[in-house]
């Protein structure tokens, strides 16, 4: 193995967790680290009556460890934004600081006392102005073949309800050190000495390290401090780094956020069937359909078709992020016209 000149001297890797409120000890809550070519080990929070990390105390011990004069890449467990269609259903620009401070009008659950769920049934905040759907997906999740909405709540393995919970504590940090890098809003590339947060998911690696005596928490924490150190000494970091392709799935992935270490064209799950397209017209024109050939329905507009009473429906490409109307009768067969060699769009 080719080791190659490190550009961090340190990496952290958090498990994160939306349960409770901001100022909860929770024990699904976990922080690991390495320093230099050192074992990662479990960084506790400071000596107090709550036994783990808190949603704030961690924040504020982030802003204040990447103060220090150490390159840091950290790595945290939940979305860091979300998908283009989020946008464009409220209006915003797709600007992450933008995203930021809209989001966190609407989703204060860094504020005290507040539950996700709080702003969820309408008691704080005004989640229900900035909602979104299920099934949207980014791109990101869609190319680890296994990464759940961030709008997916309440189901085993739900990264929706950390992320409504984190959003707010990384504006936090950008704000006290605006320096940082956030990859990859900030740029795909960050500078040599420069402290880098990412957004990771640890079932990429986790399987990568034996999990010992640690809990399911304890050891996904690990694997992303782990893999960061080891990908970083490979030059494995350094290539991570590098935008997906095609590049319009760049460009959305500059606006959505992108998970370290995920890769384009998706995955493929083993095992996995894909269905047959419905033979109902009338739920293959529904928003969040994906026929056979991976085009999928975002919304009906109000164009009138070339076909026999037909409206255009936009979609979209998931291989290679292209958008295009079509007639609603064609969506069970579509195929792409910029890289499946289908008809040209409406």
């Amino acid at each position: 193995m080719t080791l190659h000149a490190r550009r961090f001297r340190r990496t952290i890797g958090i498990d994160y967790s939306g349960a409770q409120t901001a100022e909860s000890s929770l024990n699904g809550l976990r922080v690991f680290e390495t320093v230099e070519n050192g074992p990662a080990l479990e960084v506790l929070p400071p000596p107090s009556p709550r036994k783990y990390w808190a949603r704030r105390g961690l924040a504020e011990w982030l802003i204040e460890e990447l103060g220090r004069d150490v390159p840091t890449i950290v790595g945290i467990d939940h979305g860091f934004s979300f998908p283009i269609r989020y946008f464009e259903r409220h209006g915003l620009v797709p600007d992450w600081d933008a995203f930021l401070d809209d989001f966190c009008d609407h989703w204060p659950t860094d504020a005290p006392h507040t539950y996700v769920d709080f702003v969820r049934d309408g008691s704080a905040g005004n989640g229900a102005a900035r909602s979104g759907e299920r099934t949207w997906r980014r791109l990101t999740e869609e190319a680890t073949g296994s990464a759940k909405s961030v709008f997916h709540f309440d189901v085993q393995g739900s990264v929706a309800k950390s992320t409504h919970a984190g959003i707010p504590w990384l504006r936090h940090i950008r704000h006290a050190h605006p320096d940082l890098h956030f990859w990859p809003f900030d740029g795909w590339a960050p500078s040599d000495g420069k402290s880098v947060i990412v957004e990771a998911y640890p079932r990429l690696w986790s399987a990568d390290y034996p999990r010992e005596d640690r809990t399911q928490d304890q050891h996904d924490a690990y694997a992303i401090a782990r893999w960061l150190q080891d990908a970083d000494g490979t030059g494995a970091l350094s290539a991570a780094f590098q935008p997906p392709e095609p590049e319009p799935i760049a460009g959305y992935a500059a606006v959505e956020g992108w998970i370290l270490g995920a890769t384009w064209p998706p995955v493929k799950q083993a095992g996995r069937r894909r269905k047959a397209a419905p033979k109902d017209h009338a739920s293959t024109t529904s928003p969040g359909y994906v026929n056979k050939n991976r085009q999928e329905v975002l919304q009906r507009t109000d164009e009138p078709g070339n076909d026999h009473n037909q409206v255009v429906y936009l979609l979209l490409c998931h291989d290679c992020g292209n958008r295009y109307g079509a007639n609603g009768s064609d969506i069970f067969q579509r195929k792409c016209p910029a890289c499946g060699g289908g008809r040209a769009g409406l």
